[in-house]
C-alpha cells in the first residue's frame, strides 16, 4: 500500500509541476486548483489539509484563482470554492493570449508613424552607409526567419528570380509567393520556379495555378533562391526539420550565376 501511495504522490506532484508551466501558475495555485478539481467543491479547510498549501495562504491563493478564472466563490457559511473545467479555462486563456497579441499588433504597427520612429530610421540613413542584409553571407535560423528573409530579397529582386524546392514547401509558401509574383511580373521581371520533388503533371499544373508562374521540372535534387544573378538563399537540411530549418544566405555573383546555369540545363 505504501508503495502505491507514493506513487500517486509522485504522480500528483508531475502533474502540478506541468500545470504550473502549462497555465502559467505558481505552485500553490497548481496544487490547490488540482484539488479543487479533484473534490469540485471544497472549503479552505478541505483544501489546505489537501493541498499542503498552509491555510494562511490558502485565501489569497483561492482569490488570485478566482481572479485568473481558475475558481468560482460558492455563496453559503462555511464559504466553498468550485474548480472551473480545464476546457472552460483553457478557451478562456487563448483568448486572452489571443487579445493580447492582437492589441501588442496594433501597437507595432503604430510605430512606423511615430516621430520616434522616423528619427531612428534617420539615424540609420544618415552617415557611414547602412549595410544591407543581402550583402552578408549569413547563416538564418528558423523558418520563419528564412521566409521573412525571403519575402525581402524577392520584392527587392529586378530582373530576375530562380526558385528550386518541393511541391509540399512550393504550397505552404504561395500566400506570400504569388503577390509578390504577381508585382515581379508588372515590373517584369523573370520568375522561374522548379521542383525535383515530383513527376506528377498534374500536380505541377496545380502548383503553376496557385503561384500564378510556370512550374517546371528539374533534375537538381536542392532547395534555394537566386535573385538577379547574384543574391543567393540556400536550404542545408531537409524540409521535415522545421524547428532547426537553417539557410546560407550570400551575396555572389559568381556562384549565382553558376547554379542559375546548372538549373537551366537540367531541365
Amino acid at each position: 500500500m505504501n508503495g502505491k501511495t507514493d506513487n500517486k504522490k509522485l504522480s500528483k506532484q508531475e502533474l502540478v509541476k506541468k500545470i504550473k508551466y502549462s497555465f502559467d501558475l505558481n505552485i500553490y495555485e497548481s496544487k490547490v486548483w488540482v484539488t479543487l478539481l479533484s473534490k469540485n467543491v471544497a472549503s479552505v479547510g478541505e483544501i489546505a489539509e489537501m493541498s499542503g498549501v498552509p491555510r494562511s495562504r490558502v485565501y489569497d491563493v483561492l482569490e488570485s484563482l478566482e481572479k485568473k478564472g481558475f475558481a468560482i466563490a460558492k455563496l453559503g457559511k462555511p464559504i466553498k470554492f468550485i474548480a472551473v473545467k480545464p476546457a472552460v479555462v483553457l478557451e478562456r486563456l487563448k483568448n486572452n493570449h489571443l487579445k493580447e497579441a492582437n492589441e501588442r499588433i496594433k501597437i507595432l504597427e503604430g510605430i512606423r508613424s511615430t516621430e520616434d520612429y522616423k528619427e531612428l530610421e534617420g539615424i540609420y540613413s544618415t552617415g557611414v552607409a547602412p549595410i544591407q542584409v543581402e550583402d552578408l553571407t549569413s547563416a538564418i535560423k528558423g523558418r520563419s526567419n528564412i521566409y521573412a528573409h525571403m519575402k525581402e530579397i524577392i520584392g527587392n529582386a529586378q530582373k530576375e528570380v530562380l526558385f528550386v524546392t518541393t511541391p509540399n514547401a512550393l504550397k505552404r509558401k504561395s500566400s506570400f509567393l504569388k503577390p509578390l509574383f504577381d508585382k515581379l511580373k508588372d515590373k517584369g521581371a523573370s520568375i522561374i520556379v522548379a521542383t525535383s520533388d515530383t513527376e506528377d503533371v498534374k500536380n505541377l499544373m496545380n502548383l503553376s495555378k496557385l503561384l500564378g508562374v510556370p512550374v517546371r521540372r528539374t533534375r537538381v535534387n536542392a532547395r534555394l533562391l537566386v535573385v538577379d544573378s547574384s543574391k543567393m538563399l540556400v536550404m542545408i537540411n531537409p524540409e521535415n526539420i522545421e524547428d532547426n530549418d537553417i539557410a546560407i544566405s550570400m551575396n555572389s555573383p559568381f556562384f549565382a550565376r553558376a547554379i542559375t546555369s546548372l538549373l537551366q540545363t537540367s531541365q
